[in-house]
């Protein structure tokens, strides 16, 4: 099942070539952002962003919405092929299913270059990313297209590490090392626990998200890797110290310190965890594995059904999101904790695909007690699962 579903997941991606919707994209409606009057007004721009996001009928072609490149997706799509290359070189058996090694490693080439052209642009100390459409909330921030985040450079830096290892193409290296530099110089920190968080981007907003101040601790941790410059472990040090001392007694991880961020959910947590795994792996530094392990049972034991369904929150399951099941996929690999808990995999890799694959290849955002949203989204659906379908093909 696992191949076979790999392998139409990568069809239509690549039929796709890598383009397409979001389900934060509504802004990038040239009909809506057309009304005079409305373009500059929070109020309208919330409302057309949930509009697009919880409506289960896509409507963005009728809206003029283009598919895009999504640079976090275009992260993600770079490191499941550096995946595909290393299970290639270890399985060739594999090759007549995925091609070559060879033409994985152009495929590689091909991403790399593309995602350093997304790189935002502006006066930034570093190489940075950011999604590539303008989004919002009620109260928190007001990010314009491309507005850098920690997040998403998170994710394409150690994408183009990846890519690195496998090409020894030094610019990639030099690219991604330059992102540390955006991680100190760029966000800025709040004070946590007598230590701090990192920001989630250079602009006010989401500056007391723990998942976001692990991503910035992962960064620092895989430039320390290639570079041995203590500042860039301390500072990861200085933000792991403070998110483990947010942690709850039980093992869980609110999102944030706002008491509009009190929810416990299922991605966000493999996100810290896979943090967590790689300062400690990449620094050396093992002092907070109490709290990695405290962690990892607490989501293993309450985000994932006995039939294999994952839940979204630690307290109830509604909205099933594809972001759930895949990071699974993902925390396991990371935390080498795949052999340990591979019925776990099976079973919530058996539910997934049955429900939530479409006949075509890709896969659905969310099932919810209701009507389901099947709209398949590049980055949030199918980059994400790609990715997460690699690590565990590299698993096998």
């Amino acid at each position: 099942m696992l191949v076979d579903a790999l392998k139409r997941l990568k069809d239509y991606c690549e039929r796709e070539q890598f383009k397409g919707w979001d389900p934060y994209d509504g802004l990038n409606s040239k009909v809506f952002m057309s009304i005079p009057g409305l373009k500059n007004n929070s109020y309208y721009r919330l409302a057309v962003i949930q509009f697009f996001k919880r409506n289960p009928i896509n409507l963005r072609k009728i809206a003029l919405v283009p598919k895009d490149y999504n640079p976090k997706g275009i992260g993600l799509f770079l490191q499941g092929y550096c995946n595909l290359h290393k299970a290639l070189v270890a399985s060739p058996e594999l090759t007549t299913t995925f091609g070559s090694p060879q033409e994985i490693e152009k495929q590689i080439d091909d991403l790399a270059t593309l995602l350093i052209s997304l790189r935002s642009k502006g006066d930034y100390h570093g190489a940075c990313w950011g999604y590539n459409f303008a989004w919002q909330n009620r109260t928190c921030f007001n990010f314009p297209k491309y507005t850098p985040t920690v997040v998403v450079t998170c994710f394409c830096a150690t994408a183009l590490f990846n890519a690195y290892e496998i090409t020894k193409n030094q610019n990639y290296l030099d690219v991604a090392l330059s992102s540390a530099q955006f991680v100190i110089e760029d966000l800025h920190r709040t004070k946590c626990n007598g230590d701090f968080l990192f920001s989630y981007s250079p602009l006010k907003g989401h500056e007391t998200v723990y998942n976001a101040s692990l991503l910035g601790s992962k960064l620092l941790s895989w430039s320390y890797k290639y570079t041995g410059k203590e500042e860039y472990k301390d500072l990861a040090q200085a933000s792991v110290k403070a998110c483990c001392a947010g942690q709850q007694e039980s093992g869980a991880w609110v999102f944030g310190m706002l008491p509009v961020q009190q929810w416990v959910d299922s991605f966000h947590t493999g996100y810290n965890l896979d943090a967590l795994n790689d300062y400690e792996c990449l620094t050396g530094d093992a002092t907070y594995h109490q709290y990695l392990e405290k962690g990892f049972d607490y989501y293993i034991k309450n985000f994932f059904e006995e039939d294999g369904c994952p839940k979204y929150y630690d307290n109830k399951m509604y909205p099933i999101d594809i972001h759930c099941p895949a990071q699974l996929f993902v925390t396991l690999a990371r935390l080498e904790k795949f052999n340990e808990y591979k019925h776990l995999a099976e079973k919530v890799l058996n539910w997934t695909v049955a429900n939530m694959q479409s006949s075509k290849g890709y896969f659905y955002y969310q099932l919810k007690n209701g009507i389901n949203s099947k709209i398949p989204y590049m980055r949030w659906s199918n980059a994400f699962m790609f990715n997460a379908l690699t690590y565990y093909l590299l698993n096998e």
